[in-house]
């Protein structure tokens, strides 16, 4: 496919003349389902230092571990729920998702010793893991690619959003209740969203009762010349999903994102840790203190997506990010004697932490066909992830080893490093490059 990018032809105009209501009703409902589902990952990060690990007898290693074991739970259910989402059946998928991880994370505020912790934290990932691909899919259906960057950036701004919330939220809680009291109002708050989600969404633009015709005309008019348009690329003709898996790209996608996601989910989980460590702050200023980088996140994704989408060039602005990342996360600890420089050092890793991963998510629809894009994008995000297995695990295991966080965090930047440089050598012909 060449660089030129296709005009919209389904309003006088063009895409200002088009209204803009599913920016709304798709996005929002969307964000608030990923936005909960992301703290009850990621709140374990809280609970750590929280008293959790003093609790249960938890070494650094070990809490790395029942952090990370999530993502091996994780992999069950990436290709299909992906595949059921590409059949239109991602609300329904999501809705049974959302009662599975309200009942586990009331059932980890219950936990007594290490393997219970274990136990959940896998199902957990059971239950969370076709998410993200059924949302990626529901994205696809309702923005076309010129606005594919944009949509995917703002659903992804849930990470920090999450965190944001997450950060005060879990520290008071946990500094005046306890971790347990944590999990339970997590599994709660769970419970109570399922009603609205039901209420709210809708998955077919072609069905949505609250679309106007013009703008139903144009998602539904500019996604089909999409798909026509690929289809009469040779290289991506009918291709089935065990071709796809013997497509070189796919397997650059699937080292890329995994490299970045243990960074990513080592920086979340172990942020709070450090952050104590840097101020020596009780665990409800540490809690403060974890905004700050995820407000600097949602800065860096929206900006990072827009130039992507303007400039079409999709590499260039996954690269970019995942180097100044790498540069940030270095300064932290070059800068460590200096606690606040370091910390200034860690919101602009923050600022970098997503940004590339809005623009890598626009990659595989101009790769793929959207018979396979779905289940693409489950493998993609399934094998990927299991660096959010292994980056929790890594930095835990060298703090202990090494009785600091550092050269965990130097092991990261090289992970970034080698991401950078395998997305240089992704194809230019069937992409935006």
């Amino acid at each position: 496919m060449s660089n030129t990018r296709i005009a919209p032809t389904y309003a006088a105009g063009g895409v200002e003349a088009i209204p803009k209501r599913r920016w709304f009703n798709v996005i929002v409902p969307i964000m608030i389902l990923c936005i909960v589902s992301y703290m009850d990952r990621t709140n374990i990060g809280f609970a750590i230092p929280g008293g959790m690990s003093k609790e249960l007898a938890m070494s650094a290693s070990f809490a790395g571990l029942a952090a990370g074991i999530f993502f091996i739970g994780y992999l069950f259910l990436q290709v299909p729920g992906g595949q059921l989402a590409a059949r239109g059946n991602a609300k329904k998928f999501l809705t049974w998702s959302m009662v599975s991880w309200g009942v586990i994370c009331i059932l980890t505020s219950y936990v007594t010793n290490e393997m219970q912790l274990l136990g959940l934290r896998f199902a957990l990932g059971v239950a969370e893991g076709g998410m993200l691909p059924v949302v990626l899919t529901m994205i696809s259906k309702w923005f076309p690619d010129e606005e594919r960057g944009r949509a995917t950036a703002i659903t992804i701004m849930f990470v920090p959003i999450a965190n944001i919330i997450s950060g005060p939220i879990a520290g008071f809680v946990v500094q005046n209740f306890g971790w347990r009291d944590l999990f339970m109002i997590e599994g709660l708050v769970s419970f109570i969203l399922i009603i609205p989600w039901v209420l709210m969404v809708e998955e077919d633009p072609a069905k949505a009762k609250w679309l106007s015709s013009a703008e139903r005309d144009y998602i539904v008019g500019r996604l089909k010349e999409e798909q026509e348009t690929l289809a009469r690329t040779p290289a991506v003709e009918k291709a089935t999903l065990s071709q796809i898996m013997a497509d070189k790209a796919m397997w650059q996608l699937i080292a890329i994102n995994f490299f970045y996601q243990t960074a990513i989910y080592a920086f979340v989980i172990w942020l709070p840790t450090v952050i104590k460590n840097l101020t020596h702050g009780d665990i409800a200023f540490v809690g403060m203190l974890s905004m700050l980088p995820y407000v600097g996140t949602m800065i860096g994704m929206y900006v990072i997506g827009r130039l992507s989408d303007t400039s079409g060039k999709r590499k260039k602005y996954v690269i970019l990010p995942l180097m100044l990342l790498a540069v940030s996360l270095l300064l932290s600890v070059v800068f460590k004697e200096q606690p606040w420089i370091s910390f200034i050092c860690l919101i602009f890793a923050g600022t970098f932490l997503q940004a590339a991963a809005s623009v890598f998510w626009t990659i595989p629809p101009a790769l793929f066909t959207a018979s396979v894009a779905g289940g693409a994008r489950g493998v993609i995000n399934a094998l990927g992830n299991l660096g959010g297995f292994i980056g929790p695990f890594l930095l835990g295991w060298l703090t202990d080893v090494f009785g600091s966080t550092d050269y965990g965090v130097l092991t990261l930047v090289a992970l970034l490093v080698l991401s950078s440089i395998i997305t240089l050598t992704l194809p230019t012909s069937r992409a935006k490059a």
